[in-house]
């Protein structure tokens, strides 16, 4: 895992928790913090794992 695809995660991760909490907002309701804080976690592995893939693909477009 490179820096650049650790800060993508974190990106994909902190972008969730934005909109996540902007539903709370706007309805009044939602999933709980530890829940949201764990598909938080799964969307930065996902996103970390897959970048390079997704980097390497748009070097070739």
């Amino acid at each position: 895992m490179n820096r650049a695809a650790a800060v993508w995660g974190l990106v994909g991760a902190l972008s969730f928790l934005v909109l996540a909490q902007g539903y709370r907002l706007a309805t009044g309701d939602g999933l709980g913090l530890p829940v949201l804080l764990g598909v938080a976690v799964a969307v930065f592995l996902v996103t970390t794992a897959t970048v390079p893939a997704v980097a390497a693909r748009m070097r070739r477009v």
